[in-house]
């Protein structure tokens, strides 16, 4: 059974800098485009940045210039280097990728349990 496990979480001071890291457990058959998304209390959960199978990457306004999504596709991981931290940027993230499992039969998304970031002094 696959499954997406994160880390690098934690608490941070605003200006800070915190990366975190992401990548499937089990065995895969193919792995198409991976991302992060974020929930802060009482909101909607929402996209932080998207990286494809082929490195294009997008991300959400309010992070863009600070956060830089890459992959690594030798050892399936994603990474989120997060700079110059807000506030605001305090969030429960949740890792996210669209792939097939070797014994799953087809493409679907997963989702990982989720790593608290918080930016506070």
């Amino acid at each position: 059974q696959v499954q997406l496990v994160e880390s690098g979480g934690g608490l941070v001071q605003p200006g800070g800098s915190l990366t975190l890291d992401c990548a499937p457990s089990g065995s895969i058959f193919s792995l198409n485009a991976m991302g992060w998304y974020r929930q802060a209390p009482g909101k909607q959960r929402e996209l932080v940045a998207r990286i494809t199978y082929d490195d294009n990457t997008i991300y959400a306004a309010p992070v863009k210039g600070r956060f830089t999504i890459t992959r690594d596709h030798a050892k399936n991981t994603v990474h989120l280097q997060m700079n110059s931290l807000k506030p605001e940027d305090t969030a429960v993230y949740f890792c996210n990728a669209v792939l097939t499992a070797t014994f799953g039969g087809y493409e679907r998304t997963y989702w990982g349990q989720g790593t608290q970031v918080t930016v506070s002094a």
